[in-house]
């Protein structure tokens, strides 16, 4: 399938799950409640990073461009609208970017509405904090698929090591930059703002070798923990007690500042 089959495809799967939310009462609601917990669980795993200012950039990077409630229509509808432009305006290596992004948007609303359905109709009885940690429990379990959780988790590494490749790409910055207006007209600015910034953040991280002491650091510390961190909390959410899990899950979000 080419870059804009793949596109338009993921695209158009998001806006009919979207509508589906609009069409079930309170279904949509739900989602956005299933949103915001993530963001807030994402905020507490990743507390030390966001308080550190070599990693304080991506980890907000990670935060508002794949693990937020951010409403993501404009720059949908921008991809499925240019997407056979974009094959030929961009250098391949933003499209295969553009692309990971896509199907990994299309994946986590899928689940997102999974997630929601089950929400919606939780019989856990709610205090809140330690209620939603319940009924996301619950919810987790109840939807399962685990496969497409570690796919999930995959995807958003891979465009986040997509992002990391780019910024060794020769002359690429330049021309970004000099993309701007170009991509403005050709109604691609969400695009493009979503490329500079994911560029600069991950460009600006540092080291992009192991340090001498053999340990990473920069972009490739960043991502091995994000995936150390994602991966626990998998295996936590699926394999263990709920009881552990419910406890791990009110110190995550205890860190919340």
């Amino acid at each position: 399938m080419s870059a804009k089959q793949t596109i338009q495809t993921a695209v158009e799967k998001v806006a009919q799950l979207r509508q589906l939310a609009s069409d079930t009462a309170g279904l949509a609601q739900a989602v956005s409640e299933i949103k915001a917990f993530q963001a807030q669980r994402f905020n507490g795993t990743y507390s030390d990073l966001l308080h550190t200012p070599q990693y304080q950039p991506a980890t907000q990077f990670f935060l508002e461009e794949l693990y937020s409630e951010k409403d993501y229509s404009q720059r949908d509808a921008q991809f499925s609208r240019i997407a056979g432009t974009l094959e030929r305006m961009f250098p391949k290596q933003v499209v295969e970017t553009a692309v990971s992004l896509a199907e990994l948007h299309s994946l986590t609303e899928d689940l997102d509405l999974a997630m929601a359905k089950s929400w919606l109709n939780s019989s856990v009885k709610t205090t809140k904090s330690s209620g939603d940690i319940d009924r996301y429990i619950t919810a987790w379990q109840h939807v399962g698929r685990r496969t497409d959780r570690d796919a999930q988790l995959s995807g958003a590494l891979r465009v986040g090591q997509e992002l990391v490749t780019l910024t060794r790409t020769p002359g690429l910055r330049m021309a970004l930059k000099m993309m701007r207006k170009p991509a403005s007209l050709a109604g691609m600015a969400a695009l493009q703002h979503f490329l500079e910034s994911g560029f600069d953040t991950f460009a600006a991280m540092g080291p992009k070798k192991p340090s001498k002491s053999g340990q990473p650091e920069g972009p490739a510390y960043f991502l091995e923990t994000v995936k150390k961190r994602e991966a626990a909390l998998i295996d936590q959410l699926f394999d263990a007690p709920l009881q552990f899990s419910k406890a791990e899950l009110e110190k995550v979000i205890s860190n919340v500042a």
